[in-house]
């Protein structure tokens, strides 16, 4: 604080130096007159100061005011002054004494108060969060208005503590209850994750973010906090885990069916052939008549091999490129599964990896089930780049089936795709009516954010369902 007397008939301002230096002047550095004065005001703020000065000037009643100053330095700083003009005989204004403080802090800590409730409407708008305060000693709690949007319109603004717990899940009320009675002085914050039921009956995840506050005795007063609707949330924990859980019994389903082609059919094919072999190791005579026989199964044997580690890894995708790997794909799955496959392409880009790999997987799936439930024996796989984008189109005419149904069910095909695509960021439509057909098409822009989750996300996709899942119920 400093304090200031200013002789209005000589014109003579005079300063205390602690007056002096919240102006940021040192010692005898303030000129001593009121234009002096006035040139330190921050200009916005200088007609307003000399507007009230000359107000007090005329009535003579005690004024105060704030405004900014502008120091040597630059710096600017928030001045308080209270100040009294005192009339002489004729009533003149004579002598004016006052005194001014600096309260820069408290109006920073006012302007951070103000962006920060500002901040909490925009959250609580955009994210759906309400505060509170619960009065422990009359046992009250008053909200926000914006739980009316989290815990419906019928909602009070004001409900006691056990009307809240009360409506709380029965299974999330021990650990709420344990949470609260854990506040203490020393620990005053919590975070707690809770259930409760909306006025509309519907069930509401919240997670509450709440301070409280002790006497000197340790007695808790008051606790106020946040509490965000975190529902979304949690159903897309459900659905991960759900997604997780299934991708896991489809590795499960997938090892039992290669184990299943490795011993029932390998594994048998290959006794059958020792068998041959040790009868011709018994009557060498044969052995030039059945030569042709025993390499002829040799290699039927060694393809269905083949084929079983092309559909776990394609290295043909990687040697060959994207598009070369598909076509070549596309070449073989028709002569191993005796079905037309209309293979186009006018893809001149070369793909990245996550991109080749997921249109693969895709196509993989869509044809395994176009062979398994369609019923056709032609189907069409376009592949085309339009306007930075890569589109996999695969279309038959078969059977067709019901595209909600599938997608309840257990399988995990149709799930898989998506996911596949989603990872980068891509897009795809599937088509289908019972009698009708199936069109699968699939939109990849070229230039995503590849970033190295992804790419491991697609190799534990991969990992995980041992790709593709021929066998799955899609």
């Amino acid at each position: 604080m400093g304090t200031f007397d200013w002789n209005i008939r000589t014109g003579v301002n005079s300063w205390t130096p602690e007056l002096e230096a919240i102006y940021g002047l040192p010692p005898g550095g303030f000129g001593g007159t009121q234009t002096a004065f006035e040139n330190l005001v921050h200009p916005d703020d200088r007609a307003g100061v000399i507007k009230l000065v000359d107000a007090s000037m005329k009535n003579g009643q005690p004024t105060k005011d704030e405004w900014r100053v502008v120091r040597p330095d630059g710096s600017v700083h928030w001045i308080v002054g209270r100040w009294k003009v005192f009339m002489n005989q004729s009533g003149a204004p004579s002598r004016m004494i006052g005194v001014n403080g600096d309260i820069t802090e408290r109006k920073l800590a006012e302007e951070a108060l103000r962006e920060s409730e500002q901040g909490f409407r925009l959250a609580a708008q955009a994210g759906r969060i309400y505060s509170f305060e619960w009065d422990v000693t009359t046992n009250k709690v008053v909200r926000s208005d914006e739980r009316a949007k989290i815990l419906g319109v019928a909602e009070p603004l004001c409900t006691t503590h056990q009307e809240f717990v009360q409506r709380m899940h029965p299974e999330d009320r021990p650990t709420f209850i344990a949470t609260i009675a854990g506040l203490t002085p020393e620990n005053p914050t919590a975070i707690v994750t809770f259930r409760t039921v909306a006025s509309d009956g519907a069930v509401v995840w919240l997670r509450s973010s709440g301070r409280a506050f002790f006497d000197g005795e340790g007695k808790m007063l008051r606790v106020i906090g946040m509490v965000a609707d975190i529902s979304d949330l949690k159903r897309a924990e459900e659905e991960v885990a759900g997604m997780t859980r299934r991708l896991i019994e489809s590795q499960e389903q997938e090892r039992a069916r290669i184990g299943r082609e490795l011993h029932d059919d390998i594994n048998q094919r290959l006794a059958m052939l020792a068998v041959q072999v040790q009868q011709l190791q018994d009557d060498p005579s044969e052995v030039q008549n059945r030569a042709q026989e025993l390499r002829k199964e040799l290699a039927e044997i060694s393809n269905d091999v083949q084929a079983l580690s092309h559909d776990l890894h394609s290295s043909k995708l990687e040697y060959l490129g994207a598009v070369a790997g598909i076509k070549s794909w596309c070449r073989e799955f028709s002569e191993s599964q005796k079905i037309e496959v209309d293979f186009r392409s006018n893809v001149s880009s070369v793909l990245p990896r996550e991109i080749g790999l997921t249109l693969f997987r895709v196509l993989q799936e869509a044809l395994h089930n176009a062979v398994k439930h369609s019923g056709v024996k032609h189907v069409e796989v376009q592949l085309r780049e339009e306007s930075g984008e890569i589109h996999l189109i695969v279309s038959d005419l078969g059977r067709g089936f019901d595209l909600n149904s599938a997608l309840q069910g257990k399988g995990l095909g149709l799930t898989s795709m998506r996911e596949r695509v989603r990872l980068v960021n891509g897009m795809i439509a599937i088509r289908s009516e019972p009698i009708a057909g199936t069109t699968i098409h699939v939109r990849i822009p070229l230039e995503p954010e590849h970033k190295s989750r992804r790419a491991n996300w697609l190799a534990a996709i991969d990992e995980l369902t041992n790709s593709p899942p021929r066998s799955a119920n899609t």
